[in-house]
């Protein structure tokens, strides 16, 4: 492999971990094997560090296709707590608000559901990679400033409700995506459109193209695949 000239690695993120985590451990044991100071590793979509999922890095001249890759489409499996709200959307901050639940049926699941499906328009989460005035609006909201985003228009191919627990009122549907869309944000909308609250317990990226997690390489497996690989190496890194 030559990591300069540019390879495409599919990893399987670990919970907690942040996508530039993922890209520092990754640059660093690859600057370490190839014996170079520096290397351009990328990714190609962030997931939140409470995601678990496929995330795509790119080295070398390979990070000139990011833009590329982003624009795949995305499979997600998604389970949602709902009757509560939290500010951002998932568990990273605590419930700021309860709702009335009794009234939700699976049925009516099932057709709220419906109402997502081709292009929508959705209004990303204030704790989120956009920026405002040349900010990181995660970084605004988490010192308690107002954050006003614009909707964007995305398409949800695929959505479909794979559990519903009446009692806990949690439940689990799988997303098919285009690039841009935001999994809170449409937890959100769902409850809301339940006519109650609801917001993201788990998630995980389980396909990117045609790429899917189960032949993505876990990051405890990375040291031993990197010890087995033959590597070339260039005379620059441009």
């Amino acid at each position: 492999m030559n990591f300069q000239a540019g390879e495409i690695l599919y990893f399987d993120k670990p919970l907690h971990w942040t996508s530039f985590n993922l890209v520092a451990k990754i640059r660093s044991a690859l600057c370490h094997k190839i014996g170079v100071r520096k290397l351009k590793v990328g990714h190609a979509g962030t997931l939140d560090p409470l995601a678990t999922g496929i995330v795509t890095i790119c080295t070398g001249k390979a990070t000139k296709r990011i833009d590329e890759l982003q624009a795949h489409t995305k499979e997600y499996v998604a389970t949602l707590q709902l009757g509560a709200t939290t500010p951002s959307f998932d568990l990273e901050t605590n419930i700021d608000a309860t709702f009335p639940t009794v009234h939700i049926t699976e049925q009516m699941i099932q057709e709220v559901l419906e109402q997502f499906k081709g292009r929508i328009e959705q209004v990303p989460p204030a704790f989120s990679a956009c920026k405002v005035d040349g900010h990181r609006a995660y970084a605004l909201a988490r010192k308690g400033k107002d954050v006003q985003l614009k909707a964007k228009v995305l398409v949800i191919d695929e959505i479909e409700l794979r559990h519903f627990d009446s009692e806990t009122m949690q439940m689990t549907i799988r997303v098919v995506c285009s690039k841009g869309t935001y999994i809170r944000a449409l937890a959100r909308d769902i409850g809301e459109a339940l006519q109650s609250g609801a917001h993201l317990i788990a998630l995980r990226r389980t396909r990117v193209g045609d790429i899917k997690v189960e032949d993505c390489m876990k990051m405890e497996d990375f040291s031993n695949w990197l010890e087995q690989q033959e590597i070339e190496t260039n005379s620059d890194n441009d």
